[in-house]
Formats: C-alpha cells, structure tokens, sequence
C-alpha cells in the first residue's frame, strides 16, 4: 500500500519542492545509517508526508546537510533530518515488512517472501523500540486477514481495521495533538486502503484473489463513482482534523500532499482503466 501519499509537483513551488524533496533524502540517509542497505532500498514517498507533518506542528531542531548519494553521484544535494526522521525510517521499515508479508500470502510472490525474511532481524529491533506500535499493526493485520479469508465485502470495516493501523503510527507522542494525529491517521488510512483495493479490483477478481470491492464491482453500475465519492469522504474528514491543527512550518507542502497530490495516483489509475476498457 505504497505510493499513494506523494505530492502534485506540477502545482508546487520549487522552493517548497526543494524542501520537501530535503526530507525525502533524509530518510534515505537515515533508512541507510539505521537498517543498512535492506533498510534503504524501503524508501518511499508516503512516510516523507509523515516527517513534514511532525516537523511542522512540533518544529523540532532540524539538521540540514549537503552531500552525494548513490542515486545521484555528482550532484550534491541538501538532506535534512530530525528527530522525526528516525521515527518515519523505523515505521516505514515496519509496512513495509508486514506488505512483504501480505504480498507472499496473496500472490505466493517468493520476492516477496525474500524481502520479508531479510527484514526480521530489523523487526526484532523495532519490537524492542516501539512495542505498542507493533502489537497495534500485528492485531490488526491478524483481524484482516482472518476477515479476507472470509471474503468479507464490509469495505468500511475492512479499511476501518488499517486506518487503526495508521491512527497508532501517526499518534507519536501523548499529548495535547493525539487524538487529531490519530484521527488524521485514521482516515488517511482508510483511503489508501480504498484506494489499494479500487486499483487492484480487477486484477484481483481475474486472479481470484481477495477484494473487498469485489462485489461492488460486479454488482453497481455506477462503481468507479461511489468509490471515488468514499475516498473523497475520507480525505474530507482527514484534512478537516488536519486544519485543526496548529501548523504554519511547511504548511503549502502539507496542503499539496493533502488537497492534491493524493489524487495523482487515483487519476493515473482511472485513466489506466478507461483506455483499458476502450480496449477491450
């Protein structure tokens, strides 16, 4: 459930740009110091949202290098990083492991059985540093496994159950801004759990594997509208607890990423579907 909390380039500053492609190689640099190369080639867009975010309302002392990378030999680029940084390495590790897991349980896709045992020892550490974090994302993924093995069709239950997953991870602290953290995390993972199954539907119903859209694909006219009416009401109720929050710190970058960049994806993949369709 990667790739789907990025931002609108084409609609973004460059300084803002700059910035928040910064963050982006922060991670990067850290994924690689914390968990080693395994660790790096993790990388994703998606927790770069939740460093900004934390940087933003908390402001913690941030540090700001120029270096080289492997990616990019002979251009220097800036990488800054934090506290937060080390947070999002550690919970984007974590996804990415337990999707690892789900990938080789649906697809038999022995990579992906690979990626997930190459993992285990960095997972025996995060369960030593965050604990509660773990058993939050293994409860819930035990329950949505056991309910997609009973084809459960309840889509708001289902997402439900990895929005709880995001609201843990997004809740860094206990204090005053928990419980819009959790919230924001909540409903943010509710879409991109929607999202996930509204691109896979058809190949998962050709490969006979679990949707929890299935049945609404084959069953309403007018699908592709509700769901993209569900996901806009997710992101509705995401970006509404987010306005409560006391931001000013890279709040452009924040509002790209939530009122736009979300829905990058979403438009690649209808289109995706149309020419298909034409296709056929």
């Amino acid at each position: 459930m990667f790739g789907y909390i990025a931002i609108n380039k084409a609609e973004m500053k460059f300084k803002d740009y700059d910035v928040y492609h910064s963050y982006y190689c922060g991670l990067c640099k850290r994924l690689k110091e914390c968990y080693g190369i395994r660790g790096q080639v993790t990388l994703s867009f998606d927790m770069t949202f939740l460093i900004v975010l934390l940087t933003g309302l908390y402001e913690p002392e941030t540090r700001t290098d120029v270096e080289n990378c492997i990616a990019h030999p002979f251009k220097k680029h800036t990488a800054r990083t934090n506290q937060f940084t080390d947070y999002a390495a550690a919970v984007n590790l974590i996804l990415t492991y337990y999707k690892c897991k789900d990938d080789w349980e649906d697809d038999r896709d022995r990579r992906k059985y690979i990626s997930a045992r190459l993992l285990r020892s960095q997972m025996r550490q995060l369960q030593k540093e965050y604990p509660a974090k773990m058993a939050a994302v293994s409860s819930n993924l035990r329950k949505l496994t056991a309910l997609e093995q009973k084809n459960e069709q309840n889509i708001d239950l289902m997402a439900g159950l990895f929005g709880n997953i995001m609201a843990e991870l997004f809740a860094y602290r206990k204090d005053e801004w928990e419980s819009s953290l959790r919230k924001i995390g909540f409903f943010l993972g509710k879409f991109i759990y929607l999202m996930d199954a509204y691109e896979d539907v058809e190949h998962d119903i050709q490969s006979d594997n679990y949707n929890p859209f299935r049945d609404a694909y084959q069953n309403q006219p007018d699908f592709a509208d509700n769901s993209r009416k569900l996901m806009t009401l997710m992101m509705a109720e995401c970006s509404r607890e987010f306005e409560k929050l006391p931001i000013l710190l890279h709040i452009d970058i924040l509002r790209n990423i939530l009122y736009s960049g979300v829905w990058c994806r979403y438009y690649k993949i209808t289109q995706e579907k149309h020419l298909s369709n034409e296709a056929k």
